[in-house]
């Protein structure tokens, strides 16, 4: 099943900001609560701390998902998914997008502000939150990713 509207947590660097506040007006007119998470100021950000605040919120639940945008979308990714229960894909297109969901059960998607495949970032992210985790032989290998399992 599709994921529910409720409240999800969107965050970026410096040069994302404008990114993310259309993404989060897009989301609000669906129905969503959005937390917005940017920090420091318009020429720089330590993108950790933000990836932090998101993965913070998904952890505890108090955001059912939660989307990361930077330069390339590889810092984020690689600071979300220092943490456990974070499942965090670096997207370019609503297929990889889907993808993400259907066979990794992803909770965040990562962005990059400097020139997706698909620069359609709403459609991207629709697609993030209309698709369902399938289960089955890849719960399997997502309880693999658990780091208590090595």
């Amino acid at each position: 099943m599709p994921c529910t509207v409720g409240t999800i947590a969107i965050g970026s660097d410096h040069r994302a900001r404008g990114i993310v506040d259309d993404i989060a007006s897009h989301l609000e007119t669906l129905g969503w609560t959005v937390h917005k998470q940017y920090g420091g100021d318009a020429d720089s950000v330590d993108y950790p701390n933000i990836s932090k605040a998101v993965t913070d919120e998904v952890v505890s639940g108090e955001a059912v998902r939660g989307i990361l945008i930077c330069g390339s979308g590889i810092g984020m990714s690689m600071a979300a998914n220092k943490v456990a229960g974070i499942r965090a894909a670096l997207v370019h297109e609503p297929v990889a997008a889907e993808m993400s969901r259907r066979h990794n059960d992803s909770n965040i998607i990562c962005m990059a502000a400097d020139g997706p495949i698909d620069s359609d970032y709403n459609k991207i992210v629709d697609t993030w939150l209309d698709t369902d985790f399938e289960g089955g032989r890849h719960q399997r290998r997502v309880t693999l990713f658990d780091p208590s399992h090595n």
